[in-house]
């Protein structure tokens, strides 16, 4: 696990990515945004590489200067979508998954090209890279894999001036599918691992600065699928388990 999440990455190839805004001003909280990114690694390069005879490493891959190019597809949707109910008063929605896939001449995705669940734009009830993957208890350093489900929905509400609160509940969780990963928790292994989605829910106080938001979120695991099922719900609602995370701005 440490040598594929140091090894170093030659990676080239193409993104392409469509954006549905129908936001009209940034004072506009009635929009929907829609967000679609296809990213292609490593076709062309190896192609070349197979052409011309390039060397092969241990592992059968094609390499140049002294690495195995990445190859791997990945695709990401993220919406997010707002409702004003009243003034200053806003629930707020996103929506994200995406999945990157190695084949070919990789049998891992590069670590700067994973996915990590927690912190103060994702999952807040976890620190980031703590959360999954699976149900796995998030205790490695840096916890990410290749496939990941992120749902948030919050109420923001004005207290007194630039004074603002909200109430959100997050949930998602990562998994590996196809990544090199042998243990079984952290993957994805049919659909019924998707009762693995982790829950937390919280409160936040923010000050609006007018060119920017500080934002400051408490939030408690409301559904820890890393603990035994008769656990999972509530056992960690406490202030001293809670989980902070300073931000700045809104996370969507």
């Amino acid at each position: 696990r440490k040598n594929r999440l140091t090894a170093n990455n030659f990676i080239v190839g193409s993104s392409f990515t469509f954006l549905k805004n129908n936001q009209e001003s940034i004072l506009d909280e009635n929009f929907s945004q829609l967000r679609l990114k296809v990213e292609v690694v490593g076709n062309v390069l190896n192609s070349i590489l197979s052409i011309t005879g390039a060397e092969v490493d241990n592992d059968g891959n094609r390499i140049i200067f002294n690495l195995a190019p990445s190859q791997y597809f990945k695709s990401e949707v993220n919406y997010i979508k707002h409702w004003q109910v009243g003034r200053e008063r806003i629930f707020a929605f996103r929506a994200f998954t995406g999945i990157a896939l190695p084949y070919g001449n990789s049998n891992s995705i590069p670590f700067t090209r994973s996915y990590y669940g927690g912190g103060s734009n994702d999952n807040r009830a976890w620190q980031a890279y703590k959360l999954g993957p699976g149900s796995s208890s998030g205790v490695n350093e840096f916890n990410e894999a290749n496939f990941k489900i992120a749902l948030n929905l919050e109420y923001r509400y004005p207290i007194i001036g630039a004074i603002k609160g909200a109430f959100f509940i997050d949930a998602g969780n990562i998994w590996n599918i196809n990544n090199n990963v042998p243990e079984i928790d952290q993957s994805l292994n049919s659909i019924n691992d998707l009762n693995q989605l982790a829950v937390g829910t919280g409160f936040g106080i923010r000050y609006d600065f007018d060119y920017f938001v500080f934002r400051l979120d408490t939030a408690f695991k409301t559904f820890d699928p890393s603990l035994t099922k008769s656990e999972r719900w509530g056992s960690q609602i406490a202030f001293k388990k809670a989980v902070f995370n300073v931000g700045i701005n809104y996370p969507f």
